[in-house]
């Protein structure tokens, strides 16, 4: 068991060399607690006390802009609003030890004419043999208590995400969607790129006559988005599909959170996973099956390749809406899954991880954690190695 000291904030004179260069140091917040598991180096890259007048930290998303120059993109949620509220991005040049003063991604201050708007769930990219990154959001009407009728919203930074110039999106797809997944999917056809962007709907929760589906859209320019196609319902009935995260597995798969269609706060009779396959690069998928290896009992996960063709699923153990400690799985080249093995258990709440891989077999990890009674304070980041066994 490890204990991880509080993050404290540099030297005056440190600070104000970096303010001459417009880069500021977080100071960190609570010291983060002892925890069990297999993360290492693990540091809060930002607390809900140090955004006054927020009421939770959710959904980190992270990029590399270059070797251990790391991007996490976050929100912060308005009082009274579900999970709505301000896009940040903070950045670290030392490989996640320290993190900067947040900039504004989408800030709801900020009217579009007579609109105005309160944003969501970030995932951020970084376009391979491109300097710019890409922050995809939703953005949603302030008078509106939730976020799941939202449209999405985009912005690039080309200074390694110190700033941020949100940009207007052609959109073909035209109907409300939520962007809460595994972030982008890189794949290529006749040589040139198209990236995947997983996004569910759930317009029942307002409308009797709404539906639960989960979808991909499509672009070749990142600017420019389309509807790609829709996940098929299981054969055996309906599922809320939702949160998809994408891979390949000989094909493209998709791995998604699930829960009861019905009732879309409750968990399935028996809590797992649902995956989804294409042959065509996204355009068509097999209808949904259980993963019975894969624990889900409603609430975001992990799924990815590593560089040497493993799978690895990181996700919420326990029932619906505990979201305490984080375990993972591994299933190394066409092996079977491992047995659960701990992330990180600290007794906090801890939830909506996202992994990415920098280096053959060794990833860089967020997610939102919380206290023993209190979910979403705090975003934390840490480093993770893929296990020998499956190397």
């Amino acid at each position: 068991m490890r204990t991880f000291p509080r993050i404290h904030p540099p030297s005056q004179l440190l600070g104000l060399s970096l303010l001459a260069l417009g880069f500021t140091w977080s100071a960190g917040g609570a010291e983060l607690p002892a925890f069990t598991g297999d993360v290492r180096d693990v540091r809060e890259v930002r607390n809900v006390e140090q955004h006054p007048g927020s009421s939770l930290l959710w959904e980190p998303s992270i990029a590399e802009w270059k070797p251990k120059y790391l991007v996490v993109a976050f929100g912060a949620g308005i009082p009274g609003k579900t999970d709505m509220g301000d896009i940040y991005a903070s950045v670290s040049k030392d490989d996640g030890d320290k993190w900067s003063e947040p900039a504004f991604v989408f800030n709801h201050n900020e009217r579009h004419g007579t609109l105005q708007f309160a944003y969501a769930n970030p995932v951020i990219y970084k376009p391979p043999g491109q300097d710019v990154l890409w922050c995809f959001a939703i953005r949603c009407p302030m008078s509106y208590a939730h976020s799941e009728d939202s449209q999405l919203a985009g912005a690039f930074s080309g200074d390694g995400g110190l700033s941020w110039t949100p940009v207007e999106l052609a959109m073909h797809y035209t109907g409300p969607l939520i962007t809460v997944s595994g972030g982008l999917y890189r794949i290529v056809e006749n040589g040139q790129p198209r990236y995947l962007l997983p996004v569910h709907r759930n317009t029942r929760r307002n409308d009797p006559l709404g539906t639960r589906d989960l979808l991909l859209l499509s672009s070749t320019s990142l600017l420019e988005w389309r509807l790609s196609g829709y996940i098929p319902q299981p054969e055996s009935g309906r599922v809320f599909l939702q949160e998809g995260n994408l891979s390949t597995d000989g094909e493209l798969k998709i791995v998604m959170r699930a829960a009861q269609y019905e009732s879309e706060g409750k968990a399935l009779e028996h809590p797992s996973a649902f995956s989804s396959t294409s042959r065509d690069g996204g355009r068509t998928w097999a209808p949904a099956q259980a993963e019975p290896e894969l624990w889900n009992s409603n609430a975001k996960a992990f799924f990815g390749s590593a560089a040497n063709g493993s799978h690895l699923y990181v996700y919420s153990d326990g029932p619906a809406w505990s979201r305490m400690a984080l375990r993972y799985k591994v299933q190394p080249a066409g092996g079977a899954w491992s047995e659960e093995k701990s992330f990180y258990d600290s007794g906090t709440h801890n939830s909506y991880p996202t992994l990415l891989e920098i280096a053959p077999g060794e990833f860089r990890a967020v997610w939102d954690s919380g206290t023993k009674e209190r979910n979403r304070t705090h975003i934390c980041f840490g480093k993770f190695h893929l296990p020998a066994a499956a190397q």
